[in-house]
């Protein structure tokens, strides 16, 4: 799992850094219309925040991933960090 994660946020801090073209709006857009009945499906922000709260970062991770360094250490962190 923490292999899928730490993908999984690389991912997001390459989207980050992208600007605004295709896939970068998707990851932050709104899609427009209505929504279905029931519960709200997760979003891939939704995951990476979760994923940055597990190993103790708050804040904006947009302007996280936009420090290479700092993001690639926030990723190195999740990939070793245990659960106990």
């Amino acid at each position: 799992m923490r292999v899928v994660k730490s993908r999984r946020m690389r991912w997001a801090g390459l989207v980050a850094r992208m600007g605004g073209r295709g896939v970068h709006r998707v990851l932050v857009g709104k899609p427009e219309g209505k929504r279905p009945l029931g519960r709200p499906r997760h979003r891939w922000e939704d995951n990476i925040k979760m994923d940055l709260r597990e190993v103790g970062v708050g804040g904006d991770w947009m302007e996280l991933a936009l420090d290479r360094d700092r993001w690639r250490a926030l990723v190195n962190k999740v990939m070793n960090f245990r659960v106990p």
